[in-house]
């Protein structure tokens, strides 16, 4: 419900947005676009045609232009960040925290990267540059080095003086992190409990212990699966020694699942999640292209298939109306399956412990269902075509092709996880494949058999 309330508002957003465009009032879309937050901006910046995207972005608030350009995909921003001048880039970055910094600052030009790095204090310098060190989609690429630290040897007055001296807090600080003398992660405490104890209360008497850190190597899914498993805020990030290195933040974690749901919906059709909407025709044409000439190639190998039976289905035409059924109902359901384990193993909850089992209930789903829909076809098939054996052989060859897309659903992504490729993004061809190529020969097989002798 929400999803679509928000989905509604950007659509009209949009169109009052296009209406003042091609009126040429520029005063209301100053207003409207300065009403919204970044990532509202960078929304409909996403949403518009190059020309008027272009427009808009000039009128969008400079202090809000890198909160902006952090909320776009990669294109996008490559597109607006042409739009700028090294000065320009330099202004809407340099304020941003650490963590949005390095996920801009490989996008920006060398140029502009040296102007930034001297614009910053040796200490923003090397937090920057302890971040970059790191892989993409790892905690510690994630982690804004930013944290507030306390020990353990303190009180709670003392805290709150440090507090008060240091003026301001890190954005969506809940918790304060307790560190030994080494710089070792101990625990956490609540701003919530600093306010409501004693001020000679010790902080090691309000130290909690039961929030483990996270390794500073671990991936991004696994950051987010933590966070949803625990309905973290934030959450400390630690070295092989157990330093406290920095911290993670929920607005870190939903960018990161929003993330991961626009690469599995789009990555089921070979599309980047990053590509622009408007992106030039070429460029949309060929990375498409490679995609649709690998299905076209799959293809061929469907109607190999079919070309091996030309005989049969010259003799009984019928097979040629009633094939498409069967190898486009194994695609249906291999697609479920599919779409069933692509989420399970980026949620960490299908692995080699479970495989079989669940390969096993997915066979027999797919046999009770097989049955179910093949004596609804046989019926169908009966009543219109007014021959026996061609309803029987179809009920058959359904049943079998929704074991085989089952098998499918369930063996090509673990097969492609374990031969370390994407399952969302290549497993689809492989499915479709499988339930073509087995759906046409096992009916035209059984055809071939039984009916042609």
């Amino acid at each position: 419900m929400a999803e679509a309330v928000r989905h509604d508002k950007t659509a009209r957003q949009l169109r009052l947005l296009s209406d003042a465009l091609d009126s040429g009032r520029l005063g209301p879309v100053r207003r409207l676009v300065n009403t919204l937050s970044p990532a509202e901006i960078g929304n409909l910046l996403e949403s518009l045609p190059p020309a008027k995207r272009t427009v808009v972005w000039g009128l969008v608030d400079a202090e809000d232009d890198g909160e902006v350009l952090v909320h776009v995909g990669d294109e996008v921003r490559e597109s607006l960040l042409a739009e700028m001048d090294p000065d320009e880039i330099v202004a809407a970055v340099e304020d941003l925290d650490i963590d949005d910094l390095a996920d801009l600052v490989e996008d920006l030009p060398d140029t502009v990267i040296d102007e930034v790095l001297k614009s910053m204090d040796r200490e923003n310098r090397e937090r920057l540059e302890q971040v970059l060190s790191y892989p993409e989609d790892t905690a510690g690429r994630l982690m804004n080095p930013d944290v507030v630290t306390v020990r353990a040897d303190t009180t709670v007055d003392v805290v709150l003086r440090y507090l008060r001296l240091r003026g301001e807090l890190p954005e969506h600080t809940d918790h304060l992190y307790v560190v030994s003398r080494r710089h070792q992660y101990l625990g956490r405490i609540a701003l919530a409990a600093l306010l409501t104890h004693e001020p000679a209360t010790p902080i090691n008497q309000l130290i909690d212990g039961e929030q483990p850190a996270i390794d500073v190597s671990e991936s991004a899914a696994e950051v987010a699966r933590k966070f949803s498993d625990h309905d973290w805020l934030s959450a400390p990030v630690v070295d092989e020694n157990n330093i406290l290195l920095g911290r993670i933040t929920i607005d870190d974690v939903v960018d990161i699942i929003r993330e991961q749901a626009e690469h599995q919906a789009l990555g089921a059709a070979g599309l980047d999640e990053d590509e622009d909407l408007f992106s030039p025709v070429w460029r949309a044409t060929r990375r498409r292209l490679i995609w649709l000439s690998i299905n076209l190639a799959t293809a061929f190998l469907a109607a190999s298939v079919v070309g091996q039976f030309e005989g049969t289905i010259d003799k009984l035409v019928a097979l040629a109306v009633l094939m498409p059924i069967v190898a486009g109902m194994g695609g249906n359901a291999g697609t479920q399956v599919l779409a069933l384990m692509v989420r399970g193993l980026a949620l960490g909850q299908v692995g080699a412990s479970n495989a079989r089992i669940l390969l096993w209930k997915e066979a027999r789903v797919a046999l009770l269902n097989g049955l179910a829909l093949g004596t609804v076809l046989a019926g169908i098939v009966l009543l219109w075509f007014h021959n026996v054996g061609l309803s029987l052989v179809i009920a058959v060859a359904l049943t079998l092709n929704l074991l085989f897309a089952a098998l499918a659903g369930v063996l090509v992504p673990l097969a492609l996880k374990r031969a370390g490729f994407d399952p969302a993004l290549a497993s689809s061809i492989f499915l479709t494949t499988v339930t073509d190529v087995m759906g046409f020969f096992t009916f035209l097989g059984l055809a071939t058999l039984f009916l042609l002798r």
